[in-house]
């Protein structure tokens, strides 16, 4: 379970993060906080001691999406994000990127946002369900030798049954029982998403907008029946 601190503070994001260690697997940072502080924040969250998630949905051409990459990976995060719809040659440039980093970090390829439903894709020219593209995407990803995806959580199945077992999947858009979507149009429960198959789960404003975070953390931990957060 990866807690999303997406606040633009540095000072904010590193009390919360330190707030949080030991209720949650790893930290998701993501544009807000990073476009705000920069390479600073990933380096102060660093010192949590959590594996850090960048996810920077990385979509350029591929000579620059592969020295962002090369960038990202000295800053020692665990994990990455590019997005699948860059196209083949990008996520190749951002895999061979990531290999020659001293310490490599895992690239997942992000498939169909969680905020985007099937009339959002025709606007945009793709025809076909959100479920039809983002299966579509991982194959490309997983063909361009990324380490993983991710996706809604009710594309987990047909995803894992187009990547096989070995390909992480990581899943957003997760919203415990009761508690509204905002945003986000994709959702499922913690325990939805992991009884479908995810492998990392990343959850925001269910944890980060609680009036008790860490507290929060822990009780979604306790319903998925963990002891130790992953």
């Amino acid at each position: 379970m990866l807690a999303a601190i997406d606040r633009p503070d540095l000072a904010g994001a590193l009390a919360l993060a330190r707030d949080l260690a030991g209720a949650v697997g790893g930290l998701k940072l993501g544009l807000e906080l990073f476009v705000a502080e920069g390479p600073a924040a990933v380096r102060a969250l660093a010192t949590t001691g959590l594996p850090l998630f960048l996810d920077l949905k990385l979509h350029d051409i591929p000579n620059t999406v592969a020295g962002a990459v090369r960038a990202a990976a000295g800053l020692g995060v665990a994990l990455l994000t590019v997005h699948a719809a860059g196209g083949r040659a990008m996520l190749e440039a951002a895999v061979q990127a990531a290999r020659s980093a001293a310490v490599r970090p895992r690239l997942l390829a992000v498939t169909v946002l969680t905020s985007l439903d099937a009339a959002d894709l025709e606007a945009t020219g793709v025809a076909g369900a959100p479920l039809e593209q983002a299966v579509r995407l991982a194959r490309l990803a997983r063909e361009a030798g990324l380490d993983g995806v991710v996706c809604a959580p009710e594309e987990i199945v047909a995803v894992r049954q187009a990547l096989g077992p070995e390909p992480l999947i990581v899943v957003p858009g997760i919203r415990p029982a009761g508690q509204a979507a905002g945003d986000q149009k994709r959702v499922a429960t913690p325990a939805e998403a992991l009884a479908r198959g995810a492998d990392l789960l990343v959850i925001g404003r269910p944890i980060t907008a609680a009036p008790g975070p860490r507290a929060a953390a822990l009780a979604i931990a306790r319903e998925l029946g963990r002891a130790v957060p992953d």
